[in-house]
């Protein structure tokens, strides 16, 4: 299959590897220009937020705390291009204390994480986060699997 950018599949694709690349680079502006206004974003084991302003908030607190990195991103899409779905490795750092979370002093993790994302106009309206926070606590804490 020729990937040209003229099929909803392909322009979706593109969409969500598009925002990964933002988020590897720190880019948040450009991340946030990808979502619509009333972007509804689903925190893995959290709360519903909804709209650009929310998910900045959101991107504020990580960027506070973390350091990371996405790889191995596999992109998964519907025909219509109106859903999506990706699969990646989080090779990540804890900096900063994060509220309500075990202190942080530069701790290192490897996480595999992935997300379902709906997708309209040609941009995010839905981003649902997963990961494995049990695994996640256990690495920064220094327990043994």
């Amino acid at each position: 299959m020729k990937i040209d950018g003229t099929r909803r599949q392909d322009r979706a694709t593109e969409l969500v590897l598009n925002y990964y690349a933002a988020f590897n680079r720190g880019d948040w502006e450009g991340m946030l220009a990808m979502l619509t206004d009333d972007v509804v974003h689903d925190l893995n084991q959290g709360a519903r937020e909804t709209g650009r302003e929310a998910f900045a908030t959101f991107l504020g607190r990580m960027n506070a705390s973390y350091r990371e990195q996405l790889r191995d991103i596999v992109v998964l899409v519907t025909q219509d291009g109106q859903h999506a779905a990706a699969e990646y490795v989080v090779h990540g750092e804890y900096h900063h204390t994060d509220e309500g979370l075990p202190p942080a002093n530069g701790q290192t993790y490897v996480l595999p994480g992935g997300a379902f994302f709906d997708i309209r106009d040609d941009r995010i309206a839905r981003v649902t986060n997963y990961y494995n926070l049990q695994d996640w606590i256990r690495q920064v804490s220094g327990e043994s699997p």
